[in-house]
C-alpha cells in the first residue's frame, strides 16, 4: 500500500519540461536582429524620399513633404553640411545619400552583431 501512495503523488505531480535557453535567446535575438535591420531601411527610405521631394522640387508647404522633411532632418546626424556644393539640390543628394548609406551600413553590421551575440548566425 505504501508504494501505490509513492507512485499516486508522483502521478499527480505535473511532469516538466526542460526549457532550451540557448535556443530562445537565438530566437529572440533574430528578432532583435531583423527589428534593427528594419529601422535602418526606414530610416534610409525617409531620407532618400526627402532627397527625391527636393530634387523634384515638391511644394515645401505640403503637409506630407515637411513630415518627412523634419524626420530626414533628424535622422541626417553630423553629414547635413558635410559637403558644401554651390548647387543646393547636389548638396541634399549628396549629404542626404551618404547619410541613408550609413543607416544601412551601421544597421546591418549592427544586426549580424547581434545574430552572432544572441547564438542565431
Amino acid at each position: 500500500m505504501g508504494e501505490h501512495a509513492e507512485e499516486k503523488e508522483t502521478a499527480d505531480q505535473p511532469t516538466r519540461r526542460k526549457v532550451d535557453w540557448r535556443a530562445g535567446g537565438g530566437r529572440a535575438a533574430g528578432v532583435l536582429a531583423s527589428v534593427v535591420r528594419w529601422a535602418g531601411l526606414i530610416f534610409a527610405a525617409i531620407l532618400v524620399l526627402h532627397v527625391v521631394f527636393v530634387i523634384g522640387e515638391a511644394n515645401p508647404d505640403n503637409g506630407i513633404v515637411s513630415f518627412v522633411r523634419g524626420w530626414a532632418d533628424g535622422l541626417l546626424l553630423g553629414f547635413k553640411d558635410l559637403f558644401m556644393p554651390e548647387d543646393a539640390k547636389l548638396r541634399v543628394l549628396i549629404n542626404y545619400g551618404i547619410a541613408a548609406i550609413f543607416w544601412m551600413v551601421v544597421t546591418g553590421i549592427l544586426a549580424k552583431i547581434i545574430r552572432r551575440v544572441g547564438g542565431s548566425a
